[in-house]
């Protein structure tokens, strides 16, 4: 569950670059250079905590000859409820005030993410079906979100296209079929990478079986479809159960002997959660 350090200080400096520009305006023109303030970060819901790094590594990087102190009472992975005081921070009134917004987006996004993974993750409780995710990010925030998702209990996907071979239905068209596909995959690709195929229906999974496919991502389909995929591969290939997936559906699908569920709703569709930075 190791932060992504240096993913972490790109996005972070891309987005003072986004939000300061050239300088904030409102806190050099109204706050003197040496004020010094007393700022407390609390929730204003109950969460599961993640991103508190890159939180205070926005304040690190805007003045590193002056860095706001904090003192904090949880870490990434803790949950906190309502009303919690999570950190406290001591230093330049103008640090704080440049850098709140920024700090703020990127802890509230990711505490957000995983907070609905951890939630997620519990309707899997008792099962040996894991939670994964998917690509469906937000562009340049993937180290962070799928971080995210690491702290609130499920499992990273491939992080990229460069890191495993999923072969999706539009590949399998442009190679002519699943055998063609997964053959070649296997001739190219390192031998350190799995090969996966989606499939959308028993008969191409069979195929991808009999081809020497590794993995086979099951594409929408309904719980006795997936049922009967199980059976069928027999524990010979890692089976992905994937589309239409909520929380929910969860449990019902874990129960058809899947290994894998995986939901791009944890990376697009995770809703921030409630934070803010109040001076005392």
């Amino acid at each position: 569950m190791e932060y992504p350090r240096f993913e972490g200080d790109r996005v972070i400096l891309a987005a003072l670059a986004e939000d300061v520009g050239l300088g904030d305006i409102t806190t050099l023109s109204t706050v003197p250079e040496e004020e010094r303030s007393v700022a407390h970060l609390v929730a204003k819901e109950d969460l599961l905590l993640a991103g508190l790094p890159a939180f205070f590594r926005v304040f690190e990087l805007l003045d590193p000859d002056d860095p706001v102190i904090w003192e904090c009472s949880f870490k990434d992975g803790d949950k906190v409820n309502a009303g919690d005081a999570i950190a406290v921070g001591r230093g330049s009134s103008r640090t704080l005030l440049t850098g709140e917004r920024t700090a703020l987006n990127i802890l509230q996004r990711l505490s957000g993410i995983a907070t609905m993974t951890a939630e997620w993750s519990a309707e899997l409780a008792g099962t040996n079906t894991r939670l994964i995710d998917t690509r469906k990010t937000t562009p340049g925030l993937r180290a962070l979100e799928k971080y995210a998702v690491r702290v609130g209990g499920g499992a990273n996907h491939r992080i990229g296209l460069f890191d495993g071979v999923l072969i999706k239905e539009n590949h399998i068209r442009a190679a002519g079929s699943i055998d063609k596909a997964v053959v070649s995959a296997k001739k190219r690709a390192p031998h350190t990478l799995k090969v996966e195929v989606e499939v959308t229906n028993l008969d191409e999974l069979k195929s991808a079986i009999e081809a020497g496919a590794d993995a086979v991502l099951l594409d929408n389909m309904d719980n006795p479809t997936l049922a009967e995929a199980v059976k069928l591969a027999a524990g010979r290939i890692i089976l992905e159960a994937s589309g239409n997936m909520s929380k929910e559906r969860l449990s019902s699908v874990a129960k058809t002997g899947v290994d894998l569920i995986s939901a791009g709703a944890l990376t697009h569709s995770a809703p921030s959660v409630d934070l803010s930075l109040l001076f005392k």
